[in-house]
């Protein structure tokens, strides 16, 4: 008889092997997490097991209290962070969210190492979030000595609030220093958001070399290329 989370380590598994397929991170840089509501349980990626070692029956079942349902290994030591945003977003109905993503994804990476957001500069852009990709500030030292993965998720739900995001409509998130975040309605469209978010990344650094003076895409040109995908009047793709 199989685990009843199969399903879910299934779909952890799927998503987790698009991140090498998509060139988002190399070796063990990277995890998916892949959300049951109902069940209140995660399955995610274990800690430190490079990709083409990956199988199904390696991933790890979480609860939202961080205990350990159903595996052999150790969970992605940044499993705390998902948990907070599990807890946060989803279980609070701020957003629809049954994946989360974490990689290293050097474009991405760049900008977070920067410490700044990425300019809204093109339609590109514009088809995905009506705003710049945000970036938290740094992690205080006391938030680093305290529980550093927990605490990072704080800072992702905080600087939501601070900026008064909807994560529903931006699910996307840059954290100083460290590297991309992102989530989605499932964890392969998770997995999709941290594509967009790279080649976005890299598109505005290419802009920026080419015109150091470039400004932010106007807004009536934002808003027709967000809301022609997206909302009740949305007629980009097929019915």
């Amino acid at each position: 008889m199989g685990s009843v989370y199969q399903y879910l380590k299934e779909e952890a598994f799927e998503s987790n092997m698009e991140i090498p397929e998509q060139h988002l991170a190399i070796y063990t840089w990277g995890n998916v997490s892949a959300f049951d509501p109902e069940k209140g349980v995660f399955a995610i990626k274990p800690s430190g097991v490079p990709y083409p070692e990956l199988t199904v029956d390696s991933m790890v079942v979480v609860d939202l209290d961080g205990n350990k349902v159903e595996g052999k290994l150790n969970p992605s030591s940044d499993t705390k962070t998902h948990l907070v945003l599990y807890n946060e977003f989803a279980v609070k109905g701020k957003a629809d969210i049954k994946g989360i993503i974490h990689t290293h994804s050097p474009y991405a990476v760049a900008w977070a190492q920067a410490q700044r957001p990425v300019p809204l500069f093109g339609t590109t852009h514009a088809d995905h979030i009506q705003t710049e990709i945000p970036c938290t500030p740094y992690l205080s030292e006391e938030m680093v000595k305290k529980d550093y993965e927990l605490e990072t998720g704080n800072a992702i739900v905080q600087h939501f609030r601070t900026k008064g995001y909807n994560p529903n409509e931006i699910n996307m998130v840059l954290v100083a220093g460290h590297g991309p975040f992102a989530w989605g309605k499932t964890p392969s469209k998770a997995v999709y958001n941290a594509a967009v978010l790279e080649e976005v990344s890299k598109m505005a650094l290419f802009t920026l070399q080419i015109a150091p003076e470039a400004t932010p895409l106007p807004k009536y040109i934002v808003d027709k290329h967000y809301l022609r995908k997206h909302g009740a009047n949305a007629y980009y793709g097929q019915n």
